[in-house]
């Protein structure tokens, strides 16, 4: 009987320890999202002080939020296909957006928790997109880019999902 409640509480240990989070996992197609970011350890008890996340397929306009102490930076591709938006001719987008700490003042520690932030609009139509997230510390990284599969169903070291939903109403 214990074996049994052990195993129904291992799913629950691999939810609180999740690392990086978004604070709102589903959002409607579409739309303006916020995607905040949580990040809620180090690595192997050592400081962050890199947050480099690689965008989902499928975001138009996404703009990171600074933070103070930290360095922002974007990269940006061609798309396949160009869009319009607002009366201009879109041909590439930001692909990858990275925080980095200036000083070690800055560093987020192990015991602390903080936030990375960006908006951008959603796909007009519903899907499930990954952030994959490279967690670089003093020593060490984390990649958070595994994308579950039926070869692997619970990755150790996942990507932040987002499930994009369709919309309540009116169009």
């Amino acid at each position: 009987m214990k074996y049994f409640i052990a195993s129904l509480l291992l799913p629950l240990s691999v939810i609180a320890q999740a690392h990086v989070t978004l604070e709102q996992p589903e959002a409607e197609a579409g739309k303006s999202y916020k995607a905040v970011l949580r990040v809620g350890h180090g690595c192997d008890g050592k400081a962050t002080r890199q947050v480099i996340v690689t965008l989902p397929s499928g975001l138009r306009g996404a703009k990171p939020m600074p933070k103070p102490g930290w360095e922002l930076a974007t990269h940006r591709a061609l798309l396949e296909r160009p869009y319009e938006s607002h009366g201009k001719s879109i041909a590439d987008e930001v692909v990858e957006v990275r925080w980095t700490a200036l000083t070690e003042a800055n560093f987020l520690q192990d015991d602390w928790y903080d936030e990375f932030t960006l908006r951008a609009t959603l796909p007009a139509a519903p899907a499930t997109l990954w952030f994959k997230v490279r967690q670089v510390c003093i020593k060490g990284e984390l990649n958070w880019s595994e994308v579950p599969s039926a070869a692997v169903p619970r990755p150790g070291v996942p990507a932040v999902r987002l499930d994009v939903v369709k919309g309540g109403g009116g169009g």
